[in-house]
C-alpha cells in the first residue's frame, strides 16, 4: 500500500477549481483563490509531481499555446478522501462547540 500524499489546503483549493474549470489560466486560478500567480504555479507543479494533476497543451489559435489542467484518477480519489476528512473534522468541531452552548 502506498504512503498517502500530504497536500496543502491551497493545493486542495486548486484541485477544486481545476475540477470545475480545467481551462482556467494560472492568473484566473490566482484571482479565484487569492493566491499569487507564483504560489499557484508552485502548487500546480507540486500536484503534477505527485501525480494528482496533469498538464496538457492545446492551441486556441495558431499563435497562442495554452494549458489545460486535468485531475488524474489518483487526484480525484485523493481530493474526495481529503474533502470527506475535512467535512468530518468540521462536523466534530461543530458538535463540540454546540455541546458548550
Amino acid at each position: 500500500m502506498s504512503k498517502p500524499q500530504r497536500i496543502t489546503e491551497d493545493q486542495l483549493d486548486l484541485m477544486h477549481i481545476i475540477e470545475c474549470d480545467s481551462n482556467a489560466s494560472q492568473r484566473q486560478i490566482a484571482r479565484k483563490t487569492g493566491l499569487s500567480i507564483g504560489k499557484v504555479n508552485y502548487c500546480l507543479k507540486g500536484l503534477v509531481d505527485i501525480g494528482f494533476i496533469k498538464i496538457e497543451n492545446f492551441t486556441k489559435s495558431t499563435q497562442k499555446i495554452n494549458y489545460t489542467y486535468v485531475l488524474t484518477r489518483k487526484g480525484l480519489l485523493e481530493k474526495a478522501i481529503i474533502t470527506k476528512k475535512f467535512i468530518l473534522k468540521k462536523k466534530q468541531e461543530f458538535d463540540k462547540l454546540n455541546s458548550y452552548i
